[in-house]
């Protein structure tokens, strides 16, 4: 891998997943964006242990086992400037509203969800070098396979541009495997054959961050087709 440095947040991808973490198949289960979310945060979440410290009866320190500390996820906060019944219906499972000739217009604003949710993937351009060896354009690829306890916060409406941020917690496990989708290529350069992930992420694990050379997906203001996970 070579010394990269990050740049902009090109594409975002959402994809609904069920009450196992595993992704719903369907027509209206996904949605992709280039301008829906303007920055992701990740910020890790753990659970410090404390020092076992054992002393002489004077109060001299004998011996210390330090505590160890434990990943039990992310608080992701993603801040959105683009509003689409879709996409929050895929982000927060909210139903959508429907107009009398069946197209889509709203949402209605229900229960957050504890366990189902949505997987975030999310490419990034890279600089120095752009390009591999073989002249295949760079990107960062980034997935967090199972966010649940989405909310959208405060949404203020006057003179100025609106935004507003989501919340949400990740989780480990899940059934994401190796995906539904084509983002890696499964051929060693100087082709680029567009796949799967090539190993699936662990049982503990919640995020993945690689470089890939296949080219974020295609943008849409609908939903996103989620195809079927290959066994």
């Amino acid at each position: 891998m070579s010394c990269d440095y990050i740049a902009n947040l090109s594409t975002v991808r959402f994809t609904q997943v069920d009450v196992c973490g595993i992704p719903i198949v369907g027509a209206t289960s996904g949605f992709t964006s280039e301008c829906a979310a303007s920055s992701i945060t990740l910020a890790p979440v753990t659970d410090d242990s404390d020092d076992v410290i054992y002393r002489t009866p004077s109060g001299a320190i004998c011996a210390v086992k330090r505590g160890c500390r434990s990943l039990i996820g992310y608080d992701i906060t993603l801040a959105l400037q683009q509003i689409s019944p879709e996409m929050v219906e895929v982000l927060t499972g909210n139903p959508v509203v429907l107009d009398s000739g069946g197209t889509v217009v709203g949402n209605d604003t229900c229960n957050i969800q504890c366990r189902a949710g949505f997987a975030l993937e999310f490419w990034a351009e890279l600089i120095e070098p752009t390009c591999s060896t073989t002249g295949a354009s760079r990107y960062l690829y980034g997935l967090v396979p199972w966010i649940s306890n989405a909310l959208i916060g405060d949404l203020e409406i006057g003179s100025e541009a609106v935004s507003f941020e989501l919340t949400g917690t990740s989780r480990s496990g899940g059934g994401w495997g190796t995906g539904p989708y084509d983002v890696v290529s499964t051929t060693a350069a100087p082709v680029v054959t567009p796949g799967r992930l090539l190993t699936p992420l662990g049982a503990t694990c919640y995020r993945r961050l690689q470089t890939t050379t296949v080219a974020p997906p295609a943008a849409s203001c609908a939903y996103t087709a989620v195809p079927a996970l290959v066994p």
